[in-house]
């Protein structure tokens, strides 16, 4: 509890310095769009906005690159207290720092015990960048609360599998499917990891039936239907977005408009063979980018063409979309300070990812070797998930775009690794300790 309520007091405090106001603040500029769409849409004049806006939505337009439960939920927070940023900040401080450390809680107990549930929830409570974005009106603090959630579900599930009331169970397949819609109505990557992380859960709770079913096909069978209601769950959040984006667009367009664009932008050959996450002020701007003849298509028209003129420099340069790659990876990972970053930003990136990596990297490493429990049980396979799932969300936008900031969901499902890592370098100097008291106590013969 006191964990809880020290996350819910820094992420406060960080709403209350951004204020009733919104701003291009470093590494949340993005907070402007969400807030102008979200006063669009509570006007009547649905998602759409008042002037040419970004990336290339003509005034009056429709658009679809935004999230949509995003700019939903805004616009409830601003329809119930008035048009004031601070409120809608306030909510998501309030909400995100009660769930992220509560979510973190019990992943980490689930997979490595106790102690380390505690440390887990302390780390995901402070860490710099979680709570300055809790307080940012963006979707990453919500987005992290998601897939949190959606991993405390599949790591629930096949403990669940044997020990609880059937009942139960289907409610969790719901509860997942309905997780997985959430987060991809705040990141649609999320729809490319779903289908994986529906497949696993449900070989996964298969296999901890086995001892209980006569049969291989008795027990497939058995949760098989139960993917069905997950995957029902997920659609039913989807499909209405996907009809609304037929009606706007006259195409299909599954969820987002911004897949096309952001490959475009982050493989063009401006970038040479040397990556930048952001382009100069000095030089082309990212409108100037767009061939002439697609700006008379519509957003949707021009994102699929420009995500095929994306695919296009690929294949004319591989060698070259590699070294681009490559140097997305050092933008992704980076914690050191930067001549291009203010003092704030250099200090929050070192003092949380900077100081969480190693004991990130000796984590997995501990949860890989970590031996199974007394009753049989071992964690492999969810440590094998969990690192399976970061590994496949990182690696999309190592091949597309990247920004320090896209890392952060990353960042919030490591941390039980980094609190496994400290829990057991504590326990070290604590034996040495020990081991020290004891030799001062013995008596010199």
């Amino acid at each position: 509890m006191a964990i809880i309520l020290a996350a819910i007091a820094a992420r406060l405090a960080c709403a209350l310095y951004m204020g009733d106001r919104v701003e291009a603040l470093p590494g949340v500029a993005d907070q402007i769009s969400y807030h102008t769409l979200s006063v669009r849409v509570l006007r009547g004049h649905g998602f759409s906005f008042d002037q040419g806006w970004w990336p290339a939505t003509p005034a009056g337009q429709p658009t679809a690159h935004w999230s949509y439960l995003y700019v939903l939920f805004l616009t409830g927070v601003y329809s119930v207290f008035g048009i004031h940023p601070l409120a809608a900040r306030v909510v998501q401080a309030v909400a995100v720092g009660l769930l992220q450390p509560l979510l973190t809680w019990r992943i980490a107990a689930r997979l490595f015990g106790v102690r380390v549930r505690l440390v887990a929830a302390a780390l995901a409570a402070v860490y710099c960048y979680f709570v300055y974005y809790g307080a940012a009106l963006m979707t990453e603090s919500l987005y992290i609360v998601a897939m949190l959630w959606v991993v405390d579900i599949a790591t629930f599930l096949p403990c669940a599998s044997v020990c609880d009331k059937g009942l139960t169970r289907l409610r969790m397949w719901l509860w997942l499917g309905l997780a997985l819609g959430c987060a991809s109505l705040l990141r649609q990557v999320t729809l490319l990891l779903a289908p994986a992380i529906i497949l696993w859960v449900t070989y996964r709770v298969a296999s901890e039936r086995k001892k209980f079913a006569a049969t291989r096909e008795s027990r497939t069978a058995s949760v098989l239907p139960r993917a069905v209601i997950a995957v029902l769950a997920l659609a039913v959040c989807i499909v209405p977005w996907t009809i609304r984006n037929y009606a706007a667009f006259g195409q299909f367009v599954l969820l987002n408009t911004n897949a096309g664009f952001a490959f475009y932008w982050g493989n063009h050959p401006i970038h040479g063979s040397s990556f930048k996450p952001l382009l100069p002020t000095s030089g082309p701007s990212y409108g100037s980018l767009i061939p002439e003849e697609l700006r008379r298509l519509n957003e949707a028209a021009m994102d699929r063409a420009l995500l095929a003129r994306g695919l296009g420099f690929v294949r004319e340069d591989p060698v070259r979309y590699g070294m681009l790659s490559l140097g997305r990876v050092v933008e992704y990972f980076k914690f050191w300070p930067t001549a291009a970053s203010g003092a704030v930003s250099n200090s929050m990136r070192f003092l949380s990812f900077g100081v969480c990596l190693p004991f990130i990297l000796s984590g997995m490493l501990l949860g890989a070797l970590r031996p199974a429990a007394a009753d049989g049980r071992s964690t492999r396979p969810e440590v094998a998930f969990l690192v399976g799932l970061v590994a496949s969300y990182s690696a999309f936008y190592l091949m597309t775009w990247t920004l320090v900031r896209y890392r952060l969901p990353a960042d919030a499902l490591l941390m039980p690794f980094a609190a496994l890592s400290m829990d057991w370098a504590y326990s070290c100097l604590a034996n040495v300790a020990r081991g020290f008291t004891l030799l001062a106590r013995r008596p010199v013969a």
